[in-house]
């Protein structure tokens, strides 16, 4: 699979562009600041119904303009299928493949797999328990439509619950029944979803330690661990439990959305304990496992967005990661760099042919194919 043609109109610092894409490595290089990572936005939200960045899609319409549009080719297997989203200014985003409109973005995830790497990732590392949980959703959601859907109702149910307990404690009126029913709800979902997390992590876990060891020369021990209360006791048991001290904090206390990974090295927590190369190099190997896990999944090579890839490697992990890429494990990719010779340099020696775009405060020339 890969990405053929994408054009913009009104997105974030573009006022249009028409782009053409050869299914090896594109490169987009030029300054910070310029709209390189816009480009590689304008992917995802194809890709996965959203910015990678930030969750309010009216943000990320052009200043003085009304509405956006993306549009994007994929090409899979001789078959080609025509991406539009649209975003006009207090309107409900349209999302079109082959010019029929979904009713539900959850159908379009998964079709068109994607893997982004970028700065912002060390908030996965750094952050609290909601970044993490996220990384796990984002992967298994574009495996599993049926993981996608419990979520959903799972975060539904649990605003609803949530809201009960508010006004159980502001209007001093306690309906048990009512609880029970949310509560029931929240089980339902939340043991197929932790099922489905489990499963993933045993998975997961061995090809992200795989891939560690190859980027670090097995260097360093890490180590990856997956946390659920729903590890220690049923869920409808623990939820129980917690009634009165749900009531109190005016919360669910208890649940999948307390759900977290830990990471360490050498046994000590990697936030800590990690040099920035160390976790940039935990986070590279994260990603690349979340490429492998999807590859094996859907029989076909996802799209691998890298954004200022390579601050904080040293040139040995440079070297190795961009190995890969020579050695054919990824198809397409799309990589975001300040310093157009240094990736022509790079993809040279390692004989890989790279296309570099030039982009310079949104406007985008090129390419210089090699």
């Amino acid at each position: 699979m890969h990405l053929t043609q994408l054009s913009l109109l009104n997105f974030k610092n573009y006022t249009e562009a028409d782009l053409n894409f050869r299914p090896s490595v594109t490169v987009f290089a030029g300054d910070n600041g310029a709209g390189k990572t816009n480009l590689l936005d304008a992917i995802h939200y194809l890709s996965l119904c959203k910015s990678y960045f930030n969750p309010i899609d009216s943000q990320q319409i052009l200043q003085g303009a009304d509405f956006f549009m993306v549009n994007g080719v994929f090409l899979k297997e001789d078959q080609k299928d025509s991406v539009s989203c649209v975003v006009k200014r207090n309107q409900k985003k349209q999302f079109k493949r082959n010019k029929k409109e979904y009713q539900r973005l959850a159908d379009h995830i998964g079709l068109f797999p994607l893997v982004m790497l970028s700065p912002y990732d060390i908030n996965i590392i750094m952050e609290g328990s909601e970044e993490r949980r996220k990384f796990i959703d984002n992967v298994i959601s574009q495996t599993d439509h049926q993981y996608l859907d419990e979520l959903i109702t799972y975060n539904k149910t649990l605003i609803n619950r949530n809201l009960l307990l508010k006004g159980i404690a502001e209007t001093g009126k306690y309906d048990p029944a009512l609880l029970e029913v949310f509560d029931e709800q929240l089980v339902a979902s939340g043991k197929i979803i932790f099922q489905k997390r489990k499963a993933f992590m045993e998975a997961f876990t061995d090809i992200f330690n795989q891939h560690y060891q190859y980027l670090s020369e097995d260097a360093e021990r890490v180590e990856l661990l997956y946390e659920s209360q729903l590890l220690q006791d049923d869920f409808a048991a623990i939820l129980k439990k917690s009634t009165e001290r749900d009531r109190a904090l005016e919360r669910t206390s208890v649940g999948i959305h307390k759900d977290d990974l830990q990471f360490s090295i050498h046994q000590m927590p990697m936030k800590k304990f990690g040099s920035q190369g160390q976790q940039k190099s935990f986070l590279v190997a994260l990603k690349l496992a979340q490429y492998s896990f999807l590859y094996q999944q859907k029989g076909f090579k996802p799209l691998l967005l890298l954004d200022d890839i390579f601050d904080k490697l040293d040139e040995k992990r440079i070297h190795k990661l961009m190995q890969m890429v020579s050695d054919n494990h990824f198809g397409q990719v799309f990589i975001t760099d300040t310093n157009a010779e240094r990736m022509q340099q790079i993809f040279d020696r390692i004989g890989v042919e790279v296309t570099i775009f030039n982009v310079h405060k949104g406007q985008v020339n090129g390419p210089n194919q090699r």
